[in-house]
């Protein structure tokens, strides 16, 4: 399981850590005083009890903590002290040339294995800096009071090497309002990861140009049928997976308004909450079908073979945007949003993660019993800690946990 820290303070991956002291590395010092002790101990023991052999354990260590030249210099130190005490023994206490081969051959073995964990780090190294880059492609960090809104947030990837997954989330400015967007993609893998960032991508724009909250929510639709329908032509292992997204969409009104309301578009997502002085509530589940089902929608004509969307027809050249006729309608819900109120939207890594009982975390329960600060880094600090106590760091599926509320207006 990984992390990622509130606000996306995340900096770049670093090595196994290696013990320090005023920046300097001090590695050595383990396998230095093993050899030293070693070659001690079998000076001051019988010439019937002969611990010197055991000096093959130093280039081992070495080879765990060290680098590759480190422990290639231990491995000769250790031949040369095996020889060096051996001799100091009269001839019939010395261990001989059976045990000289022993420190020779672990020695290189050690060397040989130190160079393969080397190589091993670097490629891991290697591969979680371009899962970072993408992760930072995908979930932009986002600066402080963006859009007006105090904002806090954190990913927690199931998969220890995984840094990026089927979650999403932003927040998008716009001269309407500021809109915020959280939902998670079915799958997992790459094909989910590039169904977020298309999903994401259709937000930014939409988020921005769009006066209409439901508009926004009916180009998502569109545009993750678009990518299906991309995938299915593009073919191979992932075009047999026909993905859909839970999301939620909210919009907060334009600065200098007086009103204290959100609207709320749900796609079969877990109702946000809504967390400040007076308590806990949970909103109204709403009653729309996850990104890329809109189609199944009572009185929905399906998004294939479409003419356009609604305000597509003035796109230079475009006589609709592929795939996009007959989208379900959609509706938002308008919902109080009260002064130092804040907006707690979460994936169903938080509510589906067990303990060892198999019982759910009960998110609700767990912040209505006792008095909650509705500041967003508390709050979400407070529900991944819940999280991960309550399952004991075992995740089973990837989790956001976002909070935003208004600021100082």
């Amino acid at each position: 399981m990984t992390a990622h820290p509130v606000d996306d303070e995340v900096g770049p991956p670093t090595r196994r850590p290696v013990p320090r002291v005023r920046g300097r590395s001090i590695g050595w010092v383990a396998p230095l005083l093993l050899l030293v002790g070693i070659a001690v101990a079998d000076w001051n023991t019988s010439g019937e009890f002969r611990v010197i052999s055991w000096i093959v354990l130093v280039p081992g260590i070495a080879a765990a903590i060290c680098g590759v030249w480190g422990t290639a210099v231990f491995a000769v130190l250790a031949l040369v002290t095996y020889v060096a005490t051996d001799r100091a023994w009269p001839h019939q206490f010395q261990t001989g040339l059976p045990d000289f081969i022993l420190v020779a051959v672990g020695g290189v073995l050690a060397t040989a294995a130190c160079v393969v964990r080397v190589r091993g780090e670097r490629l891991m190294l290697h591969m979680r800096d371009v899962a970072e880059t993408t992760r930072r492609t995908v979930l932009r960090p986002l600066p402080p009071g963006w859009g007006g809104l105090d904002h806090a947030a954190v990913y927690l990837a199931a998969d220890v090497q995984a840094r990026v997954g089927g979650d999403f989330y932003d927040i998008q400015p716009s001269p309407h309002g500021t809109r915020v967007l959280l939902g998670d993609v079915q799958g997992k893998g790459l094909g989910a990861v590039a169904a977020a960032a298309s999903l994401l991508g259709a937000f930014r724009e939409s988020g921005y140009h769009e006066p209409d909250l439901p508009e926004v929510a009916r180009r998502l639709e569109a545009r993750m049928v678009r990518h299906r329908g991309y995938v299915r032509a593009l073919g191979g292992e992932g075009a047999a997976v026909e993905r859909f997204a839970t999301a939620v969409l909210v919009g907060f009104p334009p600065p200098g308004s007086a009103q204290e309301y959100v609207d709320v578009v749900n796609f079969g997502h877990e109702p946000p909450l809504v967390v400040g002085a007076s308590g806990v509530r949970q909103l109204p589940p709403g009653d729309g079908l996850p990104l890329g089902l809109g189609d199944l929608a009572e009185g929905g004509k399906g998004i294939e073979g479409a003419e356009g969307i609604e305000g597509a027809e003035g796109i230079e050249g475009a006589e609709g945007i592929e795939g996009a006729e007959g989208t379900a309608k959609v509706s938002s819900q308008r919902v109080p949003l009260a002064a130092g109120e804040t907006l707690l939207l979460v994936t169903d890594g938080v509510t589906e993660a067990r303990d060892a009982d198999g019982a759910f975390f009960p998110l609700v329960a767990a912040l209505s019993r006792g008095p909650v600060t509705p500041d967003p880094r508390d709050l979400v600090r407070l529900v991944r800690d819940g999280t991960l106590r309550h399952c004991g760091g075992r995740l089973g599926d990837d989790t956001t946990i976002f909070a935003v509320r208004p600021g100082p207006r």
